[in-house]
């Protein structure tokens, strides 16, 4: 079964002419939003998608270009559209998405709303468990170093797509995955410039083989992207609000 992803934002979090790597994933019907940076409303509504036609919301780790949108969500689908949809969450992080995050805008006393669960359907999802989203729709939380001490996800969507998140570079992953035919095509995020103290570099992926190269589509890069166009080996870029379908 294909996978389409658009992703409405394909930047970096301090990017501006690039939105929030945020995607939307769509199989069989099911339009799933991997994180909800602080962009993704207007990305949402410059790709022309209404929030009420989101069917879910996943989470892959606590940073703002990655969560900063949700409080928005969460007040627009309670008072506007007044339905509630699943949020998933790995289980690492729930508390902390709530306690250290967004408690502070969305608790109201008034209302007896003290929970993430007054807003959404909160699904756990365990790492390294395929879970089902819907029919004909996995994924598997593949923890990965990002921040020192903060849990940190990337997906493996249908046996098919690796989708990274933000993670730092893991060449002994991709190459695991690969090897066992556990993924055609990888979503992978790419520092252009630096170090790469918690994120993988554009040098670091250039050393990978041809064959894994030739799978990845880079995400979550810098305004200057296009100063890199032709200097990415056999990687390519994948664009924002484009849609691509995956087989």
């Amino acid at each position: 079964m294909s996978i389409r992803i658009q992703m409405i934002g394909t930047g970096n979090a301090f990017a501006k002419k690039y939105f929030n790597n945020n995607a939307i994933v769509a199989v069989n019907g099911y339009r799933l939003l991997v994180d909800c940076g602080v962009t993704a409303p207007y990305a949402l509504y410059r790709a022309g998608i209404g929030v009420q036609e989101i069917d879910g919301v996943l989470v892959t780790h606590i940073h703002g270009d990655h969560i900063g949108g949700i409080e928005e969500l969460a007040f627009a689908f309670m008072y506007v559209h007044k339905k509630r949809i699943p949020l998933f969450v790995p289980s690492s992080i729930r508390e902390a998405l709530w306690e250290t995050s967004l408690k502070g805008a969305l608790e109201d006393q008034s209302t007896g709303c003290d929970s993430l669960d007054c807003y959404f359907d909160v699904v756990e999802i365990d790492e390294g468990v395929p879970f089902e989203i819907s029919a004909g729709f996995t994924l598997e939380l593949i923890r990965t170093q990002h921040i020192p001490n903060k849990p940190s996800y990337a997906l493996l969507l249908n046996e098919t797509v690796f989708y990274s998140s933000d993670m730092t570079f893991d060449p002994a992953l991709l190459s695991d995955l690969t090897n066992a035919g556990r993924c055609k095509h990888i979503l992978h995020e790419c520092q252009l410039t630096g170090p790469g103290l918690v994120h993988t570099t554009l040098d670091e992926l250039l050393t990978l083989p041809e064959a894994i190269q030739e799978r990845i589509w880079l995400m979550h890069y810098a305004d200057n992207r296009d100063d890199y166009v032709g200097k990415t080996g056999a990687m390519r870029f994948i664009e924002q609000q484009t849609e691509y379908e995956f087989e």
